[in-house]
């Protein structure tokens, strides 16, 4: 588990080791195997000593390490975290998944909620050129590299997740895309007078964020055999800002006209 020391990933990093699981944490510090995943060398490294201590047999991958769109932060260290250190983590694991076994992304509902994602950083990610990525994300900053970030993070799960290397190989891979959720991350952000005063303009129909064990749940859930027919969701839990905002725009009919079958198929 990534991002294992703090927020979602500390709380799940719990319930899973009461659940009976053996987890091994990855963090920048406080954690089983210390790495920064914003580096290429820090992330194989994470692959590597992650491997080592389960002796080379995992039942699961779940990758929460991410950085906040706060609005001083490089854009490009996004990208490095959010996006790379998230799928370069999951290919590096997956040929240790034991048949059956599942991974959890962490992605958002920034992806959908916060308006201006710049699809071209989207697909710039998702062509893995993290250069590219870099010199975008910089160039457009944090607090729309975020969304953008995690938007890729969805889309390359949802890619990757029904092809032969992973339901083809007996392996789940979905995401969980989160809300505002009580932790370090967003106390940070309303502590920013330009990134703080936004918090306040999501509407969250429950009333309240969410809290990091909510997520936590969640993830085990997903990764457990109740969550086995899952393959390739990305599964809002977000107190209903997503459905409120875009009430209508999902679930999206598939117009399979030969066109657009054309393009589905590409």
């Amino acid at each position: 588990m990534t991002g294992a020391a703090s927020g979602i990933g500390a709380a799940t990093a719990s319930r899973l080791r009461a659940a009976g699981y053996d987890v091994v944490g990855v963090d920048r510090a406080e954690a089983d195997v210390v790495a920064d995943l914003g580096t290429p060398d820090g992330r194989a490294r994470a692959v590597a000593e992650a491997a080592e201590r389960c002796a080379g047999t995992l039942g699961g991958i779940v990758t929460c390490a991410g950085l906040a769109g706060e609005p001083r932060r490089a854009g490009s260290l996004l990208a490095a975290v959010n996006y790379f250190g998230t799928v370069d983590v999951l290919d590096g694991l997956r040929p240790h998944l034991v048949p059956g076994g599942a991974a959890v992304a962490i992605s958002s509902n920034s992806t959908t909620v916060q308006p201006g994602v710049p699809a071209d950083l989207v697909e710039a990610c998702l062509s893995h050129d993290e250069e590219l990525s870099a010199r975008m994300a910089d160039a457009r900053g944090a607090m729309a590299a975020y969304p953008a970030t995690k938007l890729a993070v969805a889309h390359w799960v949802r890619r990757q997740a029904t092809g032969p290397e992973w339901a083809g190989a007996g392996l789940r891979l979905n995401a969980i895309a989160p809300g505002m959720i009580d932790t370090p991350m967003i106390t940070g952000m309303r502590a920013d007078p330009e990134a703080g005063p936004l918090l306040d303009m999501l509407p969250i129909p429950v009333g309240r964020p969410g809290r990091p064990e909510e997520i936590a749940a969640l993830v085990e859930f997903l990764l457990g055999p109740d969550g086995a027919f899952f393959c390739g969701s990305v599964v809002f839990c977000d107190g209903g800002s997503d459905a409120l905002l875009r009430t209508r725009d999902w679930p999206a009919a598939w117009d399979i006209s030969v066109r657009d079958l054309g393009q589905q198929l590409s």
